[in-house]
């Protein structure tokens, strides 16, 4: 009896165990597939739902009397479905394709990766902040277009290209003539005309920088400056603009901008970006223009490779201004003080320690005596 009563203990309790490990299992299991499906989405995406969910079909704005309310839809019809035939450039986080709109205004649309994105709210706030933005040397933003995750800006367009292309693009031009296509060769820039083109930098960074709220460009290089029929220069692509906040000297951000034209302070990962930022970059495109030379490649100095800001600074020290001068340029026609002086702006705009180098106020002033 004692025997059949220790069986029946035995088996009652191995069932009670595999039912308490089955519940234990079970319990496990579920816990797993819920953390799962939470990895599988993105910690950001409830709030990108709730932010998408607020914008219509096509939430849209403009800045400019030249247009009226735009759609997707006309912007879609306008480049052709964004085709690659119609890209005029490659900008900051996206593609820029030339359109003619129903209205007949041509203008510069840009399509921005979906990888770029930021909160709409933000997106729209800098997008009015930028819009109101007017000064004959910044490039209009005319408006802008959402759709979905489809985000689109509109820009003035400017017809002769970026000052890139001027310098470094010796291929030729194609335009438009009387409804036909027509290739037009580039002709090297005068000195005068790159003069014009840095003073008119210079004037559009000044603007940017004595606003109530400072703006600090991030991205100055030839690729974003674009030139128009009088060859005036116009500042392009904000993608990387920041705004100062007036309780700010400074903005802290990630590394952001173009190597070659970014200053030695910012090149070591999370640092703080100030207006001097674009007063470095400016400089090395003071040098790119007079030169002709890509700043992110070396040039060679008595037998060594060398950056482009130190070989600059050397031949300088040596009196030797008129030989970095691009040989396109007659040398009899320049005044030999008035390009010591220019290489001299630029030698300031990109001094390695940023507190000694000038406000843009200041180079706009330096820079005016050599139009004199």
């Amino acid at each position: 009896m004692g025997t059949l009563q220790g069986i029946i203990a035995a088996v009652a309790s191995f069932f009670a165990v595999t039912i308490i490990f089955a519940i234990v299992l079970f319990i496990c299991k579920t816990r797993r597939k819920r953390t799962q499906r939470s990895r599988a989405l993105p910690r950001t995406q409830p709030d990108r739902v709730t932010e998408l969910s607020s914008v219509t079909t096509c939430d849209s704005a403009t800045f400019d009397p030249s247009l009226s309310q735009i759609s997707m839809s006309e912007l879609l019809l306008a480049t052709k479905n964004f085709s690659s035939d119609l890209i005029i450039g490659d900008g900051s986080f996206g593609f820029v394709y030339k359109a003619n709109l129903s209205n007949g205004v041509t203008v510069a649309i840009k399509k921005l990766d979906k990888d770029a994105f930021q909160g709409f709210r933000e997106f729209r706030a800098e997008m009015e902040t930028l819009g109101k933005l007017r000064h004959p040397n910044i490039v209009k933003i005319l408006g802008y277009c959402v759709s979905d995750m489809d985000r689109v800006l509109i820009y003035e367009f400017i017809e002769k290209g970026s000052l890139d292309q001027w310098l470094h693009d010796t291929s030729p031009e194609s335009g438009d003539v009387d409804g036909s296509k027509q290739l037009n060769c580039r002709q090297p820039l005068s000195w005068e005309t790159r003069l014009k083109v840095i003073w008119g930098v210079a004037n559009g960074l000044e603007y940017l920088h004595c606003l109530d709220k400072p703006i600090i460009h991030r991205d100055i290089k030839a690729s974003n400056v674009l030139l128009d029929s009088e060859f005036e220069a116009h500042i392009a692509d904000f993608g990387l603009a920041r705004r100062i906040e007036s309780s700010h000297s400074h903005v802290s951000t990630q590394v952001a901008g173009t190597m070659g034209y970014m200053p030695p302070e910012y090149m070591g990962g999370n640092t703080a970006a100030t207006v001097m930022l674009d007063v470095y970059s400016f400089g090395i495109l003071m040098i790119e223009i007079a030169t002709q030379r890509r700043p992110n490649l070396p040039v060679m100095f008595d037998k060594k490779e060398v950056g482009l800001v130190e070989w600059a600074r050397k031949m300088a020290e040596g009196n030797r201004e008129m030989e970095m001068v691009e040989s396109n340029n007659s040398m009899e026609e320049l005044d030999k003080a008035k390009v010591k002086e220019y290489f001299r702006i630029a030698c300031m705009c990109t001094n390695e320690k940023s507190r000694e180098r000038p406000a843009m106020g200041k180079v706009v002033e330096l820079l005016n005596q050599l139009k004199t």
